[in-house]
């Protein structure tokens, strides 16, 4: 019997028309996304099943939306294919956003709770940083070891010492790194200079999971304390520690910590195949984290699911 982590996607894996034929084809998909709608007193769904792209991409309205998908994937799986989570997962893990949707999808929120926190979570990361100020770019070809030392050395301008961090550790040599944005690009020709494959710039509106995060790391702290979770049915493992977590208390933390704090997702996959995990599941939108895991572990299946199709072909295989 193979042993099941279930993985939730972060932002990057949004597109215009993501959940569209799953809410065609299934009432209780469209279920989920009613109660999104009506928790954020928003037709969120139409802006995902229609666009316009550039209203998707909105920081509010991705991550709410990564949610709602994941989470309609999942009410499928409950009603039409009689699977239940807490029997067939060991743990569960999402990138960056994903692990509120990972959370959800463990009892830890209901879908309109994650839906609420994740939109206050978006407006917060973006009010942190002015438009322009922060940067983001992709290491392809550089370790965590690498990614740390070039960020040390950019980090030191010719105005003072400013802010670059890795942000996300994605494993098979990707590192992305976060922060002020003259320091980003130092950091580019740096990489470059040490022989790092490529440097990319990413699209991305703010500098996330970088110390220029404090004030949404401080206005999520508050949140939460009003809304804190239950706790989870199965074990999530989080971005921040790498570690299992179950204790309310200890995952509003690992949370609050998780918006200035590295995504260490190599590390959580390598810590989900230490538990015995063989089989990987994204739900939601993309097969970003699925083809993140087969290059960190290769021998472990990795499977996506999002369309009607894909979790028909799932359920077969139970």
């Amino acid at each position: 019997m193979p042993v099941h982590a279930f993985i939730f996607p972060g932002q990057g894996s949004q597109a215009v028309g993501m959940g569209c034929d799953l809410a065609a084809a299934f009432a209780c998909a469209r279920e989920v996304f009613e109660e999104v709608d009506d928790a954020l007193k928003q037709k969120l769904s139409r802006l995902m099943f229609e666009g316009p792209a550039e209203q998707l991409m909105l920081t509010e309205n991705t991550q709410p939306a990564l949610m709602a998908h994941s989470l309609a994937v999942l009410r499928v799986l409950e009603r039409e294919g009689g699977f239940r989570l807490a029997d067939r997962a060991v743990v569960v893990a999402g990138h960056s956003l994903g692990e509120y949707s990972a959370l959800a999808a463990a009892g830890a929120f209901t879908p309109p709770q994650a839906a609420v926190l994740l939109r206050l979570r978006g407006q917060a990361m973006q009010k942190a940083v002015p438009a322009g100020v922060g940067a983001m770019a992709a290491l392809l070809g550089a370790d965590m070891e690498l990614a740390t030392a070039i960020c040390a050395e950019a980090a030191e301008g010719p105005e003072g010492r400013e802010v670059v961090e890795p942000a996300n550790d994605n494993g098979g040599g990707q590192v992305v790194i976060s922060g002020h944005k003259a320091a980003v690009e130092r950091a580019m020709a740096i990489a470059k200079a040490k022989g790092v494959r490529r440097a990319v710039l990413l699209p991305v509106s703010a500098p996330f999971h970088c110390a220029l995060m404090a004030p949404a790391a401080d206005a999520m702290a508050e949140v939460l304390e009003k809304s804190p979770p239950a706790p989870p049915l199965v074990p999530v493992v989080a971005n921040v520690s790498a570690a299992k977590a179950t204790d309310p208390g200890e995952i509003v933390d690992l949370l609050v910590r998780q918006v200035t704090a590295t995504v260490r997702w190599r590390e959580c996959v390598q810590t989900m195949v230490g538990l015995g995990v063989d089989s990987f599941v994204e739900l939601g939108t993309g097969k970003v984290l699925s083809g993140l895991v087969r290059r960190i572990a290769p021998d472990v299946t990795a499977a996506s699911l999002a369309t009607p199709a894909e979790i028909e072909q799932f359920l077969k295989t139970l």
